[in-house]
């Protein structure tokens, strides 16, 4: 179910939210909440309700291990690395089971020595990446002694199947959450009432009217991109920046809208990117949950800054890549940030004596180039287009340029020079409310003339 389409926005919100808030004890909106996460998420493919179900009950068993044998370290242990296992062995089969094989089969080819290895069909479960953070993260941080195992049930559950962040993020640790969770029979529907539908309108204009307007013009251009000029090829990369950018912030914004619905604090995850100097502040800035979390769990517990900096940078950014998806493009994107982080560390005294302005325009055409990895569906074709980006090329034009090239205009106008949704005061003026209400007329319109399209991040 898409938050863009009308069965959602007639049928399934009014729903959750008017049950919601006619019940009144903690325990029954959590299993309210842990239901609604459910027929969410089953609208999709029910089969794979299952999976998230055991993993939960893993996690959740773990938790309460933790806290049965808190002076026991050998079973506490235990009870980190099996539930982290078996995550990460579920993960890594529904995700990169069918990546591994075909890679060994490439690479024995390429050897000259092929090996006869399985094909292997197998679905992705949608949003698999991101409850499964959320259920490795609690435990962690359990065994850590950052949080203290909850010993209920329906909490936990409605946690992680909590609809407005389950399939695209933010990724949203326990101990974020732990306190409205607690809270959560006492809270005053009317505290968040503006900010949550103006965050959910802004975040449904950003995708229906900016994203997928944008979409329109750059995928049919990029299904023939080895025909593309230079300058056509700039000007749909640069288009795709503001595509992946509006079509993601505008997920977690309307993320944020919809918990605060609930009377839940949905953490920000994206604080202007477009405005960064240089690539940790970017980092500081874009997907700040993933960051965050692969500060945490990987970078920092590899050594960090402590010893072989570089080294545990570049496998952080590799995995940060790989958790994008299963395909040599995304690690190589990672790669590709894990140099820009190393090289700005090293030039780091003198690119900071640069004007503020050279910098920023610099590090985005640097996340521009980055983009072209992260758009490719293979290494050939992000190679041909960065070819074409850099060697003066010759080529049709892009249809629909005019559009394309005033939408990027005015989307990274907006991104550069605008406050984002965290810095916007929400409270509903007659202008404000004006705003909205026309913004969230075209917004509909446009869904009921177009198919509502996924958002981008529900393939990872």
């Amino acid at each position: 179910m898409l938050f863009n389409s009308l069965p959602f926005l007639y049928g399934f919100l009014p729903i959750a939210y008017l049950v919601f808030w006619r019940l009144r004890s903690a325990s029954q909106r959590y299993v309210w909440l842990t239901i609604s996460g459910y027929v969410f998420y089953g609208a999709w493919d029910y089969r794979f309700c299952a999976l998230m179900a055991f993993s939960t009950c893993v996690s959740y068993l773990a938790g309460l291990g933790m806290l049965l044998w808190d002076a026991n370290e050998s079973r506490r242990r235990l009870c980190l690395v099996v539930p982290v296992v078996t995550d990460l062995a579920l993960l890594g089969f529904f995700k990169y089971a069918g990546f591994t094989l075909e890679s060994v089969r490439w690479l024995t080819t390429l050897a000259g020595h092929p090996l006869r290895v399985p094909t292997l069909n197998i679905i992705l479960p949608i949003g698999i990446s991101f409850y499964t953070f959320h259920t490795i993260s609690y435990v962690v941080d359990s065994y850590r002694r950052v949080i203290v195992p909850t010993r209920k049930f329906w909490e936990f559950s409605c946690y992680v199947s909590l609809f407005c962040q389950l399939v695209a993020g933010p990724i949203v640790r326990f101990r974020q959450i732990e306190a409205d969770l607690n809270n959560i029979e006492r809270v005053d529907r009317r505290a968040y009432w503006n900010r949550g539908w103006s965050f959910f309108v802004m975040g449904l204009a950003k995708k229906v009217i900016l994203a997928d307007t944008i979409a329109s013009v750059i995928d049919p251009a990029l299904g023939h991109y080895r025909g593309l000029s230079t300058v056509s090829v700039w000007l749909v990369m640069i288009g795709y920046a503001s595509q992946i950018y509006f079509d993601f912030s505008g997920y977690s914004d309307m993320a944020v809208g919809l918990g605060a619905l609930f009377g839940l604090r949905i953490p920000q995850n994206f604080n202007s990117p477009y405005k960064a100097t240089d690539p940790s502040s970017f980092w500081q800035r874009w997907h700040i949950s993933l960051s965050t979390c692969m500060r945490d769990y990987v970078y920092i517990p590899l050594g960090g800054n402590r010893r072989s900096e570089y080294r545990n940078l570049v496998l952080t950014m590799l995995l940060a890549g790989a958790w994008h998806g299963a395909n040599w493009t995304f690690i190589a994107w990672g790669a590709y940030h894990g140099a820009l982080l190393i090289t700005y560390r090293l030039a780091r005294k003198r690119w900071d004596t640069l004007p503020e302005s050279l910098r920023r325009a610099a590090m985005f055409i640097f996340v521009v180039v980055g983009w072209v990895f992260f758009r490719a569906t293979s290494l050939s074709m992000a190679a041909t287009i960065l070819r074409h980006m850099f060697v003066p090329t010759d080529g049709v034009p892009v249809v629909g340029a005019g559009t394309l090239a005033a939408m990027v205009l005015f989307t990274i106008a907006i991104a550069m020079g605008t406050k984002n949704t965290f810095e916007i005061d929400h409270r509903w003026s007659p202008p404000m409310t004006a705003a909205l209400a026309s913004v969230f007329a075209v917004s509909l319109a446009l869904i009921y003339s177009t198919n509502s399209s996924p958002f981008l991040y529900f393939q990872f």
